[in-house]
């Protein structure tokens, strides 16, 4: 006998990614397909405590620190405003990617996304910078997003699920789509 032969058989063993509730996802979508028209809201309140560094209250979560680099006259202890408005885009996009791939029974193993968001701010904030900038020439010009995925499908199949999930992302449809904004002082 040869040592392969004494061996026992290689088995490969895959993790994947902690799934979600499915049946949960199916009775959400069933209630979408119900009441098209529904909306939640959420909620934040935003405290600035010095400089440009502020915390950001979600329900009872800890707070989202917000700062700007040294560069900017921020203390640099967190991530810029248009970061976090970025890792907002990753986190819904990954939650999107996550229900449609259990909505088509594909199990994932890795998910990663990479992004950047050319963006500039010579309005200095509107304080006295280049003030002949319309809204349209401030903000994100470009975001380009690569995502790492692999399943128990084909690249294909996968691509599908990313291209899908990028069309239904509320929150890439949010930084796409022009939406009615408001500013006012509180009473």
């Amino acid at each position: 006998m040869t040592t392969a032969e004494l061996l026992p058989p290689v088995q490969t063993v895959k993790a994947y990614l902690r799934p979600i509730d499915a049946q949960g996802l199916a009775a959400f979508a069933d209630k979408g397909r119900n009441n098209p028209a529904a909306r939640g809201t959420n909620k934040v309140h935003t405290v600035m405590q010095g400089q440009y560094r502020s915390l950001s209250t979600v329900g009872q979560h800890a707070p989202v620190v917000v700062d700007e680099p040294l560069h900017l006259f921020g203390e640099d202890t967190a991530p810029a405003p248009g970061e976090i408005v970025l890792s907002g885009l990753g986190g819904c996009l990954a939650v999107g990617i996550t229900a449609v791939a259990t909505w088509k029974q594909v199990k994932l193993s890795r998910l990663e996304i990479f992004m950047e968001g050319d963006i500039g701010n010579s309005a200095a904030w509107g304080a006295g910078g280049a003030l002949q900038k319309l809204p349209s020439e401030m903000g994100f010009q470009a975001i380009r997003v690569k995502v790492v995925i692999e399943g128990d499908a084909s690249r294909e199949v996968l691509d599908e699920i990313v291209q899908h999930a990028n069309r239904y992302s509320p929150v890439a449809n949010s930084v796409r789509n022009p939406i009615p904004f408001e500013i006012a002082l509180a009473e």
